[in-house]
């Protein structure tokens, strides 16, 4: 028998099972259900308030030597700039990132307008700050030297910006929740340049001025847990619980400074 007639047969069987023999596709998985938007009835929101509180003397901040670049020596002219490590007037401690820790549900449209993060005088400006997830960071170049914005987040895309320019501008968006909340940035060029920014999916969140008070409006009445966050320091937590229209002002919490700090 010729050989040409044991190939279409062949084909054919194998063309039939490549189809899936006539089966049905698996179903697509089902989409997840979006969160239901939050709602604040302004007749009832609580606000929560308190102070950061720092017991014994902290280190003192580290000099910074800018001689490596004449133009940030220049801004920094008749100063003797620190680090922002330790702030705070009398015991208070500032820079701290005080947040909604858990107790907040529904989604929060982000906020459309940018927050403005500046670099002058060879510094980040501010030192601690927060976004919400979605809202735009406007990065501003101020000084007439390079700096460049290297944000090392876990959760997000880490970027590495440069802006050789002043007055350069350039936007960034987070898109999701930061899972250790907080995001380092640095400044490769200039070693001494830090700043942290906290990521979160809501609005409730505050950092502490230089008198350690913060306050955290607009909450809907109910129970939540509280976390203060500093960069050397840790994280504390405090469970609350706000009434309808309640203004609780003594949600405080109290650092060490640490041990064999003069």
């Amino acid at each position: 028998m010729h050989p040409r007639l044991f190939v279409v047969p062949f084909v054919l069987s194998f063309g039939v099972a490549a189809c899936g023999g006539g089966s049905q596709p698996a179903p697509a998985p089902a989409a997840e259900t979006a969160a239901p938007a939050a709602t604040v009835d302004p007749a009832t929101a609580a606000t929560v308030a308190g102070k950061v509180n720092l017991e014994g003397t902290p280190p003192a901040n580290a000099p910074i030597q800018m001689k490596a670049d004449p133009a940030c020596m220049k801004a920094n002219e008749g100063n003797k700039p620190t680090q922002e490590t330790y702030v705070g007037d009398a015991g208070a401690l500032g820079n701290v990132f005080v947040y909604v820790q858990s107790g907040i549900s529904g989604t929060f449209p982000a906020p459309t307008t940018a927050f403005v993060f500046d670099q002058k005088a060879c510094h980040y400006n501010p030192h601690v700050f927060g976004v919400q997830v979605g809202q735009p960071i406007e990065i501003v170049n101020s000084d007439a030297t390079l700096h460049n914005i290297h944000a090392m987040p876990k959760t997000n895309q880490e970027f590495n910006t440069a802006q050789p320019i002043q007055g350069m501008k350039t936007s960034h968006t987070f898109t999701t929740k930061e899972e250790s909340v907080v995001i380092p940035f640095k400044c490769d060029v200039h070693g001494w340049m830090n700043a942290f920014v906290g990521v979160l999916d809501h609005p409730y969140f505050a950092v502490t001025k230089n008198d350690g008070t913060f306050s955290i409006p607009n909450l809907p009445p109910g129970k939540y847990t509280l976390a203060a966050w500093h960069e050397k320091l840790g994280t504390q937590t405090l469970e609350v619980t706000v009434a309808a229209k309640e203004s609780k002002s003594d949600a405080n919490f109290t650092f060490k400074a640490p041990a064999g700090a003069n």
